[in-house]
């Protein structure tokens, strides 16, 4: 079949065939792609004209708006340039007015000088010519002529200046009741006057017993440690703590209280709810004292001044617990230095501060006053509350306007209806020397004065002390009281040894 002639010459024109029909389609399909390729030259070529048309057309009307903003701002600048021009022109000319009114006021200066000269040298003249006719000096005459009129008058110029300081007193007088009156008027408070003992309740009266323990041991050791009379049959349910220093009262009864509550009433106890006792009256006095500063606005103070304050709330003056007393005080001086411009913080503070000495007067020498202007001066208080509070007993003279303010203040709330009471401060000052006279002897732990200083119980050290030496302190504390000490009745001294032996197994 290969070999047949008629077979290649189709094979061979088949090939033919089909190169020649590959050849067109090709050259049809590279002539559709020309048409394409020149068709989307052809729209490229229309776009970028487009786009240059465009932007020839923007190009212009951007260049058309910076001409015309240009314009505008020529003419802008042409009418201010003008405005400048004719505000030169009007200074200027007011300039010129100016240099014209001004030698037109040197001339007149000038002419008024000339006259002056003139009317001097006249009166110059007129003067000596008088004096020649009178025969007397112008100054001898003008004595003679006051003194004249002064004696003339003298009785009824007398009259008018009595009329006027009269007028002026009353004035001031009326003025100062009216700033007294309102002060007190808007700040009232109730006035309770401390007494010297204190109830503790008790929930059933077979406490008294453990109270008073076994011998009495137990009231005897509350009594040493707190300087506080225990009285158990005085009221039913309850017991009396009496003492005249409001301090052991009450860490008297907050021992007490911790007592009942515990149930173990017994020596030991008592020492460690006693010690309880003062380190919480501590923290109370704290919180009483920033509660005071609150109270009358003021701010500032030291923690160790905020606590004396506290303190000052278990001291009595006459009667008159003298922590309220120095908030009154503040309030009604505050008031007062506001009615009449005066520095009402300075006022406020010196009057809320002016006691603060009383606070610890008990254990430091001095007045209360010098006291207090040590502590003051010692924490950085500013000098000026000082000066307005030393003054108030008028111990130091009035150096400032708070320093009357304060002192006024004091007088107001002290002498209030009620406010105070003499007989029971003489009282306190009575037992207070007791017990400072028996304290002074070497040795003496501790001295306690009861039963209304009746009694003065004295505790002493038992490594300075013996007993016969405690013998002997009695002896010479009672020689002292009868001899430096004046008391109604008789004064009991009791001296108590107590000796302890203590030891730590390990």
């Amino acid at each position: 079949m290969f070999t047949n002639p008629l077979f290649w010459a189709f094979l061979v024109l088949g090939a033919g065939v089909g190169y020649f029909v590959r050849q067109g389609t090709l050259s049809r399909k590279a002539s559709s792609a020309e048409q394409k390729i020149k068709s989307l030259l052809e729209d490229a070529e229309s776009q970028a004209k487009q786009i240059v048309l465009e932007a020839k057309d923007k190009a212009v009307s951007l260049l058309e708006e910076v001409k015309k903003e240009e314009k505008e701002q020529k003419a802008q600048n042409a009418r201010i340039e003008e405005r400048l021009m004719k505000k030169e022109e009007f200074l200027e000319k007011q300039q010129g007015d100016i240099g014209a009114q001004k030698i037109s006021l040197e001339n007149e200066e000038k002419k008024l000088a000339t006259e002056k000269a003139e009317t001097e040298e006249l009166k110059g003249k007129i003067f000596k010519e008088l004096e020649k006719v009178a025969k007397l000096s112008f100054d001898d005459a003008k004595k003679q002529l006051m003194e004249k009129v002064k004696q003339e008058n003298k009785e009824e110029l007398m009259e008018i200046m009595q009329k006027l300081e009269k007028e002026k007193l009353e004035d001031v007088e009326k003025k100062s009741l009216d700033i007294i009156t309102t002060a007190i008027q808007r700040y009232a408070r109730s006035h309770i006057a401390d007494a010297t003992t204190s109830a503790f309740h008790l929930p059933s009266e077979e406490l008294k017993g453990k109270i008073i323990g076994r011998e009495g041991r137990n009231i005897r050791t509350l009594e040493r440690l707190t300087g506080v009379e225990v009285i158990v049959d005085e009221m039913p349910d309850s017991v009396v703590l009496s003492s005249f220093d409001p301090l052991r009262r009450e860490v008297a009864r907050l021992a007490l209280e911790k007592l009942v509550k515990d149930g173990r009433i017994q020596p030991a106890r008592i020492e460690e709810k006693v010690e309880e006792a003062r380190q919480e009256l501590n923290k109370r006095m704290q919180e009483i004292g920033e509660n005071a500063t609150l109270e009358v606005g003021v701010v500032g103070l030291p923690k160790d001044i905020i606590a004396l304050l506290g303190r000052l709330y278990f001291r009595t003056s006459f009667g008159q617990n003298v922590l309220i007393h120095s908030i009154e005080m503040s309030h009604i001086a505050g008031m007062m230095a506001a009615e009449l411009g005066v520095n009402v913080e300075i006022t406020k503070k010196a009057a809320l501060l002016h006691d603060i000495g009383k606070a610890i007067d008990h254990e430091v020498e001095g007045t209360h006053v010098e006291i207090g202007m040590k502590l003051l001066k010692k924490y950085g208080i500013d000098e000026k509350v000082i000066k307005a509070m030393e003054s108030h007993h008028e111990e130091y003279p009035f150096s400032s306007p708070e320093s009357y303010l304060v002192a006024a203040a004091d007088i107001l709330s002290a002498a209030r209806p009620g406010a105070r009471r003499g007989t029971i401060e003489n009282y306190i000052k009575r037992l207070q020397d007791l017990e400072k006279l028996a304290t002074s002897f070497e040795g003496v732990k501790n001295a306690y004065a009861v039963s209304a200083g009746r009694e003065i119980r004295i505790f002493v050290t038992p490594e300075k002390i013996d007993d016969f030496g405690a013998l002997q302190l009695a002896k010479d504390v009672a020689s002292k009281i009868q001899s430096e000490l004046k008391y109604p009745g008789e004064v009991k001294v009791t001296v108590i040894r107590e000796m302890r032996a203590v030891e730590v197994a390990r």
